[in-house]
């Protein structure tokens, strides 16, 4: 996908591209003190809707501890476990008193151990457990680990529910509603029937009324459309294939459930039920087109993609199926989905298969096999300090609270272990290796433009094996129309499957990306490359040109802007209609003008 993200150098200030919305599978990292969060903390000492007695807050205040930090500590785990908190004390007095000669501060005067802009993170991807690996803990540790054990099962039943398409809002309000412990049936149930509430409230009904038409005049026939939904809504989650597309009509056409797990309609090796699909002739290629973007969009935007894209159903792929990190990413493409095959050597498939060598220094308790989504940008020199700071004044092995804290930053910026109790992010270099790119392929631009270019690329193991179907269609090569075309992603797939490439017009607009692309198409390509710099900048007058000049097209692929589709961008998350994400709509223009100068349909 194109960078739309500033050229500064300044890797604090990057706008992110991320996979999705927020994943609620692992327990939520330590807030920064400052922060808002879902607890209410008022001048009063009120948190959560408690009066907090005096003499609770008095007694660590005498112990040594600043009153902020007590307040803040109790808003993060409660007070109900004094030896939990305690310890959770104990290991922020340690990290205030190792940065009391440094700069940075909080209002409280006490450090809290986490990195700048952590609302704009992305959790989905992340792999493994926060435990310690099966050791057995000490008293000291149950309440905390209790604690963690209930927010690890909210999050869950929060995570389960969104994949059945309701939202985070609706999820979170069920589970106050109903309690943790409640069915995840009985939740759906509690959802669905908010739902009618409020449509019911949306025509100005009374109370009284809204009682009435809702629960009384309706009744059974309410009460059974209700229970369908619901069970529909279990049914689909729990494991639908693929191949049984949603419906797109309007009844249903925010519900596009991302499949669990997300492996496309097949992956090598896969043993899972084959799926069937049946395109129209007006729909079949050539000109095929292929078209990614993030799969955690906004509610009912793959919906929307998938009407502008001839309702295609889209295929949702995680590429941790094919590589050592993790990325959610949907497709929607008219290419054939038999006889695929994958690029050889298959890639590494963990982090130890990618990097052997940082195996030494990996503790027992970070049980991760896979890396989360590549990000636009890596963690700062500070919060890698503050980790290994936070190890060295904790136990052999950590206590948990500090395992958690480590933990919750490795997985949020992919950090590796290159020492004793020392965590790096990844080079450039390992972020090309993992997302199938040549080495050195970003070299020769800054390191934050390397970062910020591979972020927002391909896959290439995995947009190759959709593409692998062309070898045997065309054996002489293909005519590509390339619009987004980043960093090269799908080129360097076609070319890695050994697909000449006879002609690409590319249309990019990052400068970095462009610079990067024509340095591997001059060393690597023999074809014709003609660079147009603004996807607006290229009318239907222009493509009729390039159609009558090289004969048509063989391939349309792209994945336009994510800025307003990603879940990491809470403040200008617009779905398709951001600016950004607009630009999908010039995909969509470009592609059915060519299908139509080239005798396909045109929408």
């Amino acid at each position: 996908m194109a960078g739309w993200t500033s050229d500064s150098d300044d890797s604090d200030k990057f706008e992110w591209d991320n996979d999705g919305v927020a994943d609620s599978s692992s327990a939520p990292a330590m807030r920064n003190f400052d922060s808002p969060g879902p607890s209410t903390l008022g001048s009063n000492e009120w948190i959560n809707g408690e009066v907090l007695p005096t003499s609770l807050i008095e007694r660590y205040v005498v112990m040594g501890f600043p009153k902020e930090m007590v307040m803040k500590s109790i808003k993060e785990i409660g007070h109900s476990d004094a030896d939990a908190l305690l310890e959770l004390l104990l290991t922020y007095k340690a990290l205030d008193d190792d940065d009391a000669g440094g700069n940075n501060h909080s209002t409280s005067g006490c450090i809290l151990p986490v990195v700048e802009d952590d609302d704009d993170l992305d959790f989905e991807n992340w792999d493994g457990d926060d435990d310690a690996g099966g050791r057995e803990s000490s008293s000291d540790d149950s309440g905390y680990e209790d604690f963690l054990r209930e927010m690890s099962e909210r999050d869950e039943k929060i995570k389960s529910l969104v994949n059945m398409g309701f939202s985070e809002d609706e999820a979170n309000e069920a589970i106050i509603r109903c309690g943790v412990d409640a069915d995840i049936c009985v939740l759906v149930d509690s959802v669905s029937a908010s739902r009618v509430a409020e449509d019911c409230h949306s025509r100005n009904l009374s109370d009284h009324q809204v009682t009435d038409r809702c629960f009384n005049s309706f009744g059974g026939r309410k009460k059974a459309r209700l229970m369908e939904e619901s069970r529909k809504k279990r049914k689909r989650y729990g494991g639908g294939g693929q191949g049984n597309r949603p419906s797109l009509d309007g009844s249903d056409e925010d519900s596009m459930p991302l499949p669990n797990p997300m492996v496309g309609f097949n992956l090598p090796g896969y043993s899972g039920p084959s799926v069937t699909r049946m395109l129209s002739k007006l729909d079949t290629g050539p000109p095929f087109f292929y078209y990614e973007n993030v799969a955690r969009a906004p509610k009912g935007e793959w919906a929307k993609i998938s009407r502008n894209l001839f309702d295609i159903q889209p295929e949702f792929v995680d590429s941790l199926h094919l590589c050592a990190a993790a990325r959610k990413r949907g497709y929607i493409h008219n290419l054939p989905i038999e006889n695929r095959s994958p690029l050889l050597p298959l890639p590494p498939k963990t982090i130890f298969e990618a990097f052997p060598h940082y195996k030494k220094w990996w503790p027992s308790w970070d049980t991760r096999t896979h890396l989360n989504c590549l990000q636009t940008c890596v963690a700062s020199a500070k919060l890698t300090d503050r980790i290994q700071r936070a190890l060295v004044s904790s136990s052999n092995p950590p206590t948990k609270s500090v395992q958690k804290y480590v933990m919750d930053e490795c997985k949020k910026w992919n950090l590796v272990w290159v020492g004793k109790n020392k965590v790096a992010p990844l080079e450039p270099d390992e972020m090309e290796y993992i997302l199938g790119f040549p080495r050195d392929h970003t070299r020769g631009v800054g390191k934050t433009q390397r970062y910020k270019s591979l972020g927002n690329s391909f896959q290439v193991d995995t947009v190759a094996y959709h593409l692998s179907v062309l070898r045997r269609m065309f054996p002489n090569g293909v005519r590509v129309l390339s619009l987004f075309t980043g960093i090269g992603g799908g080129e360097v797939a076609l070319h890695k499957l050994g697909i000449h490439m006879r002609v690409v017009v590319s249309v990019e607009i990052g400068e970095a990306s462009k610079k990067i692309f024509k340095s591997w198409w001059d060393q690597t390509q023999t074809g014709t490359l003609i660079e147009i710099d603004d996807v607006k900048s290229l009318t239907n007058d222009r493509v009729a040109s390039f159609i009558s000049q090289f004969g048509g097209f063989d391939l349309v692929i792209g994945g336009s802007p994510c800025n307003n589709l990603a879940g990491s961008n809470r403040h200008y998350r617009d779905g398709l209609e951001g600016k950004h994400s607009a630009l999908f709509y010039d995909y969509v223009r470009i592609l059915n003008f060519v299908k139509s100068a080239m005798g396909g349909r045109r929408m």
